[in-house]
């Protein structure tokens, strides 16, 4: 801790109030004198000036105290000065003073030295200054990592000349400094922090160990170069505490941060002025800082001024020494083109590296090739036109050009406006570029990229490890005329570039993008040598914008120029939609006719436009719109299966509604139970270093359902991010990372296996077992990396699981903990009851009762095991009239009675029928044997008149009625013919015939 009064620098300069209370000092000098009135020691010398110096005595309850005379070595000498009243404490110089303790009065520096009054400054880090600590821990608070907390020994704050730097692993380097102030103070540093994967945060506690603000500990990452920060102390204690953690579970190294030139105001007063360190000097009394010297220049320690270098020597802004120049090779000078001249030509020129360092006087150095070859102007970019004195000029809006004259846009068309820039004569009036060192991370005014005809590429630095900066700035867009807005439609415009890395070591290309001024967010990276290649990137937000492209050619901390060769091109860049941009051609656009004539307007949402006479139409159903070319019926997509168009044809959504048809019945499906969001969270991972992180998801099966409001209350159906527990972080809260958005347009739904090249993999999951195919939501994410170069896709596997209650249970692949096994293709298991078809009346039979007192029951089950959920619901049990047994056995006995008697009376009724019958057949053959007999002939076969039948029918004798039967049937004749007793007309025996 400094305590009051005690100077501290990084490089140990400056005295306060000695750590020795004031009380013991005093014993020890007073006994010092009674050695010596007692003659028990060598008699002493009165004390000289050069041998005490003046310290105050420790503040009282009032704010007073003393300033006293303290010998540098106790016992050497006698007779020092006596106390006397010394200022308030509360007294401070100002900057660029210090107190003189003789006459405690403030006197200016003199030159070669500077003050900041009341504070200490540590602008030097050759070692970790006096008072500080580095200390080091893994955030792994759990038992189990002991293992693993070894490993972070070495990850501490490293000094680095001229700052300091923070660690780059998952383990936690803090920074400390503790200081007492005697009055309200300030420290202000300066940080360079480009790497969001590191966690950095500066805090202060006070005497109560209580941090300051929350809000204000987290510091933002920087975009131009170092940035400076400012925080306010009380009088009191304090300790200072620098932390970082890097989270690399990407398997990527992150960029330190850079820490210096920390100060700090109120710790009490200065006795005396600092000396300027190397590099730097101070020319005028009463300075309160030191300025770099120039380049080429040198400084020592405590300088008023600086040196020339010798002209075989040179040296960088703020050196202390100057280095010998090396013979200059073709890697210290690069090529450019002069902008065209009034005959269109332009020339070739060479142009040493900026800051020259290489001498051409030395044996083997070569020279600078000679310039001004003359070539053809290349064409203007498309859009411009070429004026008289060879310049290239916009060509106004309702024009276009291919980079020579402007044509006026047709009727029935408007011009595509953008920026298309693919020839390199000069640098676009919006781009501009420059070079941040690798060293230092200062920006230089140098350039980074030089055109050249066809392509730009990246010029010689400083140092290799330099920042080559070419930003593209855009002031907005503006959609099609005859396209309407779209809020659900995410793209605005886009921008595509044609780019080709060489190098020979590793190199790397950034690209970047900033919104509204703010900081630069990485987009993509490529390492090493790239070939000719395109990259389009969605531009989501209409506003200012600015497209960064940064080279470096190697990470090695090196002021030298070996790898110049390893270049970046690029060759073409293309942005669409620009406010107040140009055109290369004219599109169609729907007409609108006026007094004047027909003039372009806008189609209505969902409507493309007809080529050949300009009307909209509007797309067919279930298929969506390209915003960007709405022109023709082919411009109408249809959407996937299992989905449909929302109103303005501008997506494709499912309702939380399908259907499955199979030969024998329909199976539908209401997922609505599913459609809130939800969170899943995957098993625990750990870094190389013992780290604990989750991969964290979060799903919205159905999205929005097309409604309006989709763009901006759910940007994605799946995201993903990384979470940090607060258990490991230490912090109230965990940490997460930046979601991904890993799925925002649906595709379909399905319970195919795959679907527009998305395939599922069932294998991935347990098997389903009750005979229900899963019914798969497939989807895809616009954002395309270099390891995913289709974009992200996910697949949601829905289960019907009757035993899970909604919402049910979420999980990941068994084999791919993090939902992925290579990276692009995400997979999800969602079993839920909610997730069974609906029930219908095939899900359920009827159970009927017997009869019991002439009532009987119908009840209905469902059948087992019920693989249904919601639809319609189990009839009620239904309840009928009915007969019993004893009812129906009487009802038979009776049926059975009438039945007999009815046969009864049939019988006998075709019996007495047969005897009359019998009796007509017998007079017949009476009839037929009178010829015989000489009986005269009958007139007639019939019955006459009031004949009796019966009255010639004689019997031999009384038969039963069944003997009667019996002979009947027995007197056949074997003709045929039935044998009937007669009686002769004689009165003879009777004749059988």
């Amino acid at each position: 801790m400094a305590e009051p009064g005690h100077r501290l620098s990084a490089r140990g300069r400056g005295t306060t109030e000695r750590r020795t209370p004031w009380l013991l000092r005093l014993l020890l000098w007073a006994g010092t004198a009674f050695q010596v009135t007692q003659g028990t020691g060598p008699e002493l010398h009165a004390c000289k000036e050069s041998e005490y110096h003046y310290e105050y005595t420790a503040c009282d309850s009032t704010g007073s105290r003393w300033r006293v005379a303290v010998p540098h070595t106790p016992g050497l000498c006698t007779s020092l000065p006596d106390p006397v009243k010394g200022t308030e404490c509360s007294f401070s110089c100002n900057a660029g003073e210090f107190l003189d303790m003789k006459d405690q009065s403030c006197k200016p520096c003199a030159e070669g030295r500077y003050s900041l009054g009341t504070g200490i400054r540590f602008d030097e880090w050759d070692e970790l200054p006096h008072g500080f600590a580095s200390l080091s821990a893994n955030m792994e608070l759990d038992d189990s990592a002991a293992e693993s907390t070894g490993n972070c020994t070495s990850s501490k704050w490293v000094p680095q000349g001229d700052y300091i730097a923070s660690n780059t692993d998952e383990c936690t380097a803090t920074l400390m400094y503790a200081v007492n102030l005697k009055q309200s103070g300030t420290v202000n540093f300066e940080y360079y922090y480009p790497d969001s994967s590191i966690i950095f945060e500066f805090f202060v506690q006070n005497d109560q160990c209580q941090p300051n603000a929350d809000d204000s500990r987290w510091m933002k990452t920087t975009e131009k170069g170092w940035e400076f920060h400012s925080v306010e102390l009380n009088r009191g204690n304090n300790v200072l505490y620098w932390r970082t953690t890097a989270f690399s579970v990407w398997s990527r190294v992150s960029k330190p941060v850079l820490v210096r030139n920390i100060a700090i105001t109120g710790v009490a007063y200065t006795s005396e002025c600092f000396p300027c360190k190397p590099g730097t000097y101070a020319s005028k009394k009463g300075s309160s800082f030191c300025k770099l010297c120039p380049a080429n220049s040198y400084s020592n320690k405590g300088e008023t001024s600086c040196h020339q270098c010798d002209p075989d020597k040179y040296s960088e802004k703020g050196s202390s020494s100057c280095n010998v120049r090396p013979a200059c090779t073709d890697k210290d000078y690069f090529y450019t083109h002069t902008a065209c001249d009034a005959n269109g030509e332009t020339q070739l020129m060479y142009k040493w590296a900026k800051p020259k360092i290489c001498s051409e006087d030395l044996e083997g150095a070569v020279k600078l090739p000679a310039s001004g070859v003359k070539t053809s102007c290349p064409p203007c970019n498309p859009g411009f036109f070429k004026t008289s004195n060879s310049t290239c000029q916009p060509c106004p809006y309702g024009s276009y050009s291919n980079g020579s004259d402007c044509t006026h846009c047709p009727a029935g068309t408007e011009p595509a406006v953008g920026f298309e820039y693919k020839w390199w004569n000069t640098l676009p009036t919006n781009m501009e570029t420059t070079v941040l060192s690798g060293i230092n991370f200062e920006y230089k005014g140098m350039t980074g990229w030089e055109v050249a005809g066809d392509h730009i590429y990246t010029a010689a630095g400083a140092s290799d490890n330099d920042f080559m900066i070419l930003t593209l700035v855009v002031p907005g867009f503006r959609p099609p005329q005859s396209v309407m807005a779209d809020t659900e439609n995410k793209e605005v415009a886009r921008i595509t570039f044609v780019f080709e890395t060489l190098c020979s070591v590793n190199c790397e290309l950034y690209f970047m993008v900033g919104v509204n001024s703010r900081t630069n967010t990485p987009v993509e990276t490529w390492k090493g040598s790239k070939g000719k290649q395109s990259y389009t990137y969605i531009i989501e937000e209409n506003t200012t914008t600015s497209f960064t492209w940064a080279f470096q050619r190697t990470t090695f901390h090196e002021a030298s120029r070996k790898y110049t060769n390893d270049v970046a091109k690029i060759y073409s860049i293309n942005v669409t939609n620009v406010m107040n941009g140009v055109a290369s051609y004219c599109r169609p656009c729907a007409l609108e006719a006026s007094d004047v004539g027909s003039s372009c307007t806008s189609c209505p949402a969902g409507y493309y436009i007809e080529r050949d006479s300009g009307t909209c139409h509007s797309c067919p159903p279930n298929t969506i719109l390209k915003a960007h070319q709405p022109y023709g019926v082919q411009a109408c997509v249809p959407c996937g299966p299992g989905t449909k168009n929302n109103k303005i044809h501008s997506l494709c959504y499912n309702d939380c509604i399908f259907s499955r048809n199979t030969p024998t019945r329909t199976f539908n499906y209401n997922f609505s139970a599913l459609a809130n969001t939800v969170t899943l969270a995957g098993g625990p991972s750990f870094t190389s270093k013992g780290l604990k992180y989750f991969h964290h998801f979060t799903l919205s099966l159905c999205g929005n359902q097309g409604e309006s409001g989709f763009s901006k209350s759910i940007t994605a159906y799946v995201c993903q991010a990384v979470i940090i527990p607060p258990e490991v972080t230490g912090y109230k809260a965990g940490v997460s990372s930046q979601p991904v958005s890993l799925a925002d347009r649906l595709i379909g739904v399905t319970t195919d296996m795959t679907l527009d090249g998305i395939t599922s993999p069932a294998e991935l999951f347990h098997p389903e077992s009750l005979g229900i195919p899963d019914v798969i939501f497939f989807y895809r994410s616009n954002d395309v990396t270099q390891s995913c170069s289709s974009g992200r896709s996910t697949t949601i596997r829905v289960r019907c699981s009757p035993q899970k209650t909604v919402p049910g249970s979420l999980s990941l692949p068994g084999t791919c903990s993090d939902g992925t096994c290579d990276g692009c293709n995400f997979h999800f298991l969602w079993e839920s009851a909610a997730a069974c078809p609906l029930c219908s009346v095939a899900d359920y039979h009827a159970i009927v009762s017997s009869c019991v007192a002439g009532i009987q029951k119908t009840t209905y089950v469902w059948r087992e095991p019920k693989l249904c959920s919601g639809g319609i619901s189990l009839p009620e049990q239904r309840v009928t009239i009915c007969k019993t047994i004893d009812f129906w056995l009487k009802v038979g006995i009776s049926a059975g009675t009438c039945t007999a008697i009815l046969l009864t009376v049939l019988t006998c009724y075709f019996w007495k029928k047969n005897q009359k019958l019998e009796y007509k057949y017998s007079k017949l053959v009476m009839n037929a044997t009178l010829k015989d007999c000489d009986l005269p002939a009958a007139d007639s076969c019939a019955i006459m008149e009031g004949e009796d039948v019966e009255d010639d029918l004689i019997f031999t004798s009384k038969k039963s009625l069944f003997g009667k039967i019996k002979s009947f049937t027995s007197k056949r004749t074997p003709d045929g013919f039935d044998s009937v007793p007669l009686k002769t007309s004689s009165g003879g025996p009777d004749m059988d015939l």
